[in-house]
């Protein structure tokens, strides 16, 4: 069911500032800022060809991904994400395992893409999003 790495999630309190050092520091360039209104944040892609750093800033006070700066100041790893061909079988078949899945599989990423969420509890302490690939 799940077929590959997407993207390694990273929260950030200045969304060009770090597009900035991740340049400065390892010539890595980021995509273009886009806005994810439904999950409140800011966000950027950086590509690596295999997989993606994804860059996330709270668009609003009440997002998670600002509840998680608030614990986490100067921003860190939020979550990592698996390609799956069809989210709301996979939620299924994660659940019947024993898994928890946050969210029914309508929820969309900011290329329309939908998604879910793996809680921590089920997957060694790592927030996880499931992420339908469009092919």
């Amino acid at each position: 069911m799940i077929n590959g790495l997407s993207h390694v999630s990273i929260v950030v309190p200045d969304l060009e500032a770090a597009a900035r050092e991740l340049e400065a520091r390892y010539a890595l360039k980021i995509g273009e800022i886009c806005v994810n209104e439904q999950q409140g944040v800011r966000m950027t892609y950086v590509d690596l060809g295999n997989a993606k750093i994804e860059l996330m800033q709270p668009l609003r006070p009440d997002s998670p991904v600002a509840k998680f700066l608030e614990r986490n100041p100067r921003g860190g790893i939020h979550h990592f994400s698996l390609c799956v061909d069809d989210v709301r079988a996979s939620k299924a078949a994660f659940e019947q395992q024993g898994a928890r899945v946050l969210g029914d599989g309508t929820q969309k990423n900011v290329h329309g893409e939908n998604i879910a969420f793996v809680h921590p509890q089920s997957f060694l302490g790592a927030l996880v999003e499931l992420e339908e690939r469009s092919r």
